[in-house]
């Protein structure tokens, strides 16, 4: 895991540095926000594509549902606005 960690916050720093124009002595003050993201990133415990997130709302009875087709009154008010 310290392994993974590091190479994270290493990898957004440098992200950090070229985003701002790779300005010097900036390192410390990279490297800090970097590992905050991650913390952050730890305490919400979701996976980068949130399938995680996806499979706990399904299992809580929390995921809405997605029809493949309109709803009923979407439907109707589509008939009424055709018969006219």
């Amino acid at each position: 895991m310290s392994h993974n960690k590091d190479a994270w916050v290493s990898q957004r720093a440098y992200s950090l540095w070229e985003s701002e124009g790779r300005p010097e002595g900036r390192g410390e003050s990279h490297w800090m926000q970097a590992l905050k993201e991650f913390e952050q990133l730890e305490l919400t415990k979701a996976s980068p594509d949130g399938n995680d997130l996806i499979e706990k709302l399904k299992a809580a009875g929390r995921l809405m549902r997605v029809y493949d087709g309109a709803a009923p009154a979407v439907e109707h008010d589509l008939q009424l606005k055709a018969a006219r």
